[in-house]
């Protein structure tokens, strides 16, 4: 029984390679040699008990530059922020390559392609260029259809289009067969809350969030703690999980405060990132002509209120603060002056009332000062507002807050009292209109109406409002109302939708 070898070669080659090869094995058993004509292929016949020579010719990999697509919003350059891949490393689609950072947002790509990374074009803390190579990935051949030059090029794509790079307001955790799926039906990974462990997002998350999009009614599935959104109670099934969820609220992580290091050298580095977004829009609001006006706010009623509601929402899995009822108050305020909830055109020959609500919150990050917002407080409860306040304020200590988030705000609340001091100047974002910087909470001697002695929770209020369309009357009466609301909470029971 013979063995047929297929070898394919130049014609060259395997002249000289046959004729070597029978020279060598001229006194051995060999029986037969033949060959069988075919264009660039040739065969050998010999027999079964010998070891013979194989080869075959693999035409190479092809290698594609992976490039930075354009990410929306006029961004022309992002800063690498972390490498998930080195040099070598096998990838497959949608996996995570590397985070970048605009001065809007945090961004995750992931790849196009199954194959190995053989160049990374960038080092931590790089800007890197739209339009520009960030990795070079070897690839199969059967993924590249027609010329390399064909799919080389990453095209842009608008923000409504699902594609490999995700906005996102932290690093999502999903398995290519969910991200599949997610593409399949257009659904931003960015707006899905996973269930899963550290976050991860489940098959049945995007199932639950299709159902919710279209009306559809699933089974009910197994209790989880409350995630927002939606910023729905869940109550507990079983008594360890009631004792679970009263032992371990969620929390806000804590900063560390890193140790200083004095180099005795002067350096200097580049404005970038969200730093850089601050500039342009500081810039900006020194063209706005800032009305100040300021007040103070007694809270003993609303600190008795939160005490007792503390505990209840803190076994939904929701850490209660003050902010939510300011930010409910701003909103019942606002829609009694709907002027400070609107905007001022460039010309200054337009004003555009909004109707939504997007109130945001003033952070300090490790990042420097971020605005994200909370979207249509006029249709949320004070426990749905507090619920994604926790989502945002997580995300804003972990760095992680997406466009979404921090765009498309309509008022602004600054909080600087939870760092220190009474009174401020805060400084409008454009294109808003007025902004309130809350100071601390304090403990200080009052009058009550008997003008008796008491001890009473104050906090002071800073307001700045746009003086080219904002009157101080009317700056006045809005902070008059939003006082009543706080210092009577009982009274915002009337309003509530």
């Amino acid at each position: 029984m013979a063995t047929l070898v297929t070898v394919r070669a130049p014609f060259a080659f395997m002249r000289r390679l046959v004729s070597a090869r029978l020279h060598r094995h001229c006194c051995s058993t060999l029986q037969t040699a033949c060959f069988v004509s075919r264009p660039h292929s040739y065969s050998l016949i010999a027999g079964q008990q010998h070891r013979f020579f194989r080869t075959s010719y693999a035409a190479a990999r092809p290698i594609l530059q992976f490039k930075l697509s354009d990410i929306g919003e006029g961004i022309m350059e992002v800063t690498v922020k972390e490498w998930y891949v080195k040099e070598g490393d096998k990838v497959s689609q949608f996996d995570s390559i590397c985070e970048v950072q605009s001065d809007k947002a945090s961004v995750t790509i992931t790849s196009r392609y199954d194959g190995f990374i053989r160049k990374l074009y960038y080092d931590v803390d790089s800007i890197a260029l739209v339009g520009k190579p960030l990795v070079d990935i070897e690839t199969e051949a059967g993924q590249v259809k027609g010329p390399q030059e064909d799919v080389v090029e990453v095209p842009a794509v608008s923000q409504e289009e699902h594609t490999h790079q995700e906005i996102k307001g932290h690093k999502t955790q999903a398995t290519p067969a969910v991200r599949r799926l997610a593409m399949e039906n257009n659904i931003k990974l960015s707006e899905i809350v996973g269930t899963g462990k550290d976050g991860r997002i489940l098959k049945e998350d995007i199932l639950n969030f299709i159902a919710r999009q279209t009306g559809a009614i699933l089974p009910p599935a197994p209790f989880q703690e409350i995630r927002p959104p939606p910023p729905a109670a869940v109550a507990p099934s079983t008594p360890a999980a009631k004792a679970k969820e009263k032992t371990s609220p969620p929390s806000i992580p804590t900063p560390v405060i890193p140790k200083p290091v004095f180099t005795g050298k002067d350096h200097t580095e580049p404005i970038k990132g969200f730093q850089k977004a601050m500039v342009k829009t500081m810039l900006a609001a020194l063209k706005i002509p800032h009305f100040g006006y300021n007040d103070e706010v007694d809270l003993s009623l609303l600190v008795r209120l939160r005490s007792e509601l503390k505990s209840l929402a803190e076994s939904r899995g929701v850490k209660l603060s003050y902010m939510p009822f300011f930010i409910k108050a701003a909103s019942l305020g606002l829609l009694h002056f709907p002027i400070l909830n609107s905007s001022l055109d460039e010309n200054c020959t337009n004003i555009t009332y909004k109707a939504a609500h997007n109130i945001g919150l003033a952070m300090d990050t490790s990042q420097g000062l971020l605005v994200p917002n909370v979207k249509n407080v006029q249709m949320l409860s004070v426990f749905e507002i507090a619920v994604e306040l926790n989502r945002l304020q997580t995300l804003g200590a972990a760095g992680q807050l997406g466009t979404a988030d921090l765009t498309g705000g309509t008022f602004t609340l600054s909080n600087i009292g939870s760092i220190g001091g009474t009174y401020a100047k805060p400084v409008i974002l454009p294109p808003e209109v007025a902004i309130g910087a809350l100071g601390k909470i304090q403990v200080l001697p009052r009058f009550n109406h008997k003008g008796e002695v008491v001890k009473a929770h104050i906090m002071n209020v800073s307001w700045s409002a746009d003086h080219r369309i904002i009157d101080g009357a009317t700056m006045c009466r809005f902070s008059n109302l939003w006082i009543s609301y706080l210092e009577n909470p009982a009274s915002m029971v009337l309003d509530l939708k």
